[in-house]
């Protein structure tokens, strides 16, 4: 058996390992590469393999970097099953169509440049019809229902705790060429402990080898409880500037978390009334889709949904869908919160409210996830003083706030108490999905723990014999 890390190693986007076992190869996962526009097309451009000889792809969950480059991988001739969880399938439905839509608009943005530099016209590489035919090969498998994907392989899918269902990859492996029987682990992304939606990662056993995210290996996240008493304080402070709280979030389960804790907080009379919209299209379909699959979330929020006690909708909350709508926000007088994706600020509406608000003092950027380096909402993370939104250059007078206990992201010691948790001789663990910094960090602390098997640093286009 043969494992290629053809995506994700040595940064956190565009997740892609390949195994090779009794002449079949199985992608795991298929993500856009996000970072700088014209760096991230020439990634997502070329596969460091024939699509065409792929037979099947097992997805861990639907964020765009896990998933994004599918419609691609089908167009380049790849026709095998996508297997992932109803969730995930469902989510794709609108994801993925909405991916080719930015993709075709950041073509036509590389365009203008490239026309006045002469330089010859790039193509996209799929288109919004594209996406749509790649659903079609999408197989959706529950948790904990094994499967044959390939000769000698069966998978079986446990819950990761991170999204709406995301899942760990188990893959017990039959090699016919040299005998041996194996059982891999591919962690996908990790979810936080005691998350207010979503149910913990689940354990596992008897695990041989271990493909592992780390994403915030060497970091710790903020408390919960002081979490949410700092979002008070923000909005409170919002409500006396009477500016505005801008919070780029990712249209899927980030909406979701940041408005169930609006919603408590609101019932706690933790602050006044404040005007909320929602300005993504993208999140207020997906939050459609949380209350479908209502069996993957706590039961606390289950009973909720079912008793018509929606979280999701809460008095004073407005979904915005129509583009006028979204340009009437900026005539908003007084003190509002505008929750808009993408969660790392690179495309979509809130490009638009960061153009109108990032100058003025009395407005609050709030960021309350991951953001890849180099992205628009890295640069404003990292306190850069000036800073290019959609060609025009501006200076940020804004304050940024930053919570990332919103993260959908396990931080170091919660990335180790789930590899405790993982029981079996993890003869090889591989860390991937992370800056190389925070792999490092995790590689460290691993070391000193699991000193019965080795911890490597996955490296772009490696292969390895399992």
């Amino acid at each position: 058996m043969k494992l290629t890390f053809c995506g994700a190693a040595g940064t956190t986007t565009g997740s892609k390992h390949l195994i090779e076992v009794n002449g079949q190869r199985i992608l795991l996962d298929c993500g856009l590469y996000q970072g700088r526009r014209h760096e991230s097309f020439e990634r997502n451009r070329d596969f460091p393999f024939d699509p065409a000889k792929i037979d099947v792809v097992v997805l861990s969950h639907a964020h765009i970097d896990h998933s994004g480059n599918l419609p691609h991988l089908c167009k380049r001739g790849f026709t095998g099953n996508i297997f992932a969880t109803p969730a995930t399938r469902d989510l794709c439905s609108i994801m993925l169509p909405d991916a080719a839509h930015i993709h075709e608009s950041d073509i036509r943005w590389l365009n203008r440049h490239r026309k006045q530099d002469k330089l010859p016209l790039l193509e996209a590489s799929y288109s919004m019809i594209d996406a749509e035919k790649c659903l079609r090969q999408f197989v959706s498998i529950g948790y904990h229902r094994p499967m044959i994907i390939a000769d000698g392989v069966k998978m079986t899918l446990i819950d990761a705790g991170h999204v709406l269902g995301s899942a760990q990859v188990i893959l017990d492996i039959d090699d016919k060429q040299t005998g041996k029987k194996s059982r891999l682990l591919f962690s996908g992304d990790i979810g936080r402990p005691d998350n207010d939606l979503l149910l913990d990662a689940e354990p596992c056993e008897n695990i041989d080898h271990v493909i592992m995210e780390s994403t915030y290996g060497g970091r710790h996240h903020e408390l919960s409880t002081n979490a949410k008493e700092h979002l008070c304080q923000i909005i409170r402070r919002i409500l006396q500037q009477r500016g505005k709280l801008i919070i780029p979030a990712f249209a899927v389960e980030r909406t979701q978390q940041l408005l169930f804790t609006l919603d408590h907080l609101r019932h706690e009379q933790s602050f006044p009334p404040i005007p909320t919209f929602v300005d993504s299209p993208l999140a207020v379909k997906a939050t459609e889709i949380f209350r479908l699959h209502i069996d993957d979330l706590k039961p606390a929020v289950r009973d909720a949904i079912f008793m018509r006690n929606d979280p999701f909708g809460f008095e004073g909350l407005q979904l915005v869908r129509s583009v006028d709508e979204s340009k009437s926000l900026n005539k908003i007088k007084g003190a509002a919160i505008i929750i808009s994706a993408s969660g790392m600020a690179e495309s979509g509406r809130i490009l638009h409210h960061l153009r109108n608000n990032v100058e003025n003092e009395r407005n609050i950027l709030l960021f309350v996830g991951y953001c890849a380096e180099n992205t628009l909402g890295w640069k404003l993370r990292e306190g850069h003083k000036h800073v290019s939104i959609l060609g025009d250059e501006f200076q940020v007078n804004a304050d940024v706030e930053i919570l990332d206990s919103f993260s959908g992201h396990a931080d170091h010691d919660e990335l180790l108490g789930w590899f405790d948790r993982v029981q079996g001789p993890k003869k090889r663990v591989f860390l991937v999905h992370g800056e190389p910094e925070r792999s490092s960090a995790l590689k460290a602390a691993l070391d000193v723990k699991h000193t019965t098997g080795s911890v490597e640093v996955a490296v772009m286009g490696q292969q390895v014999e399992l």
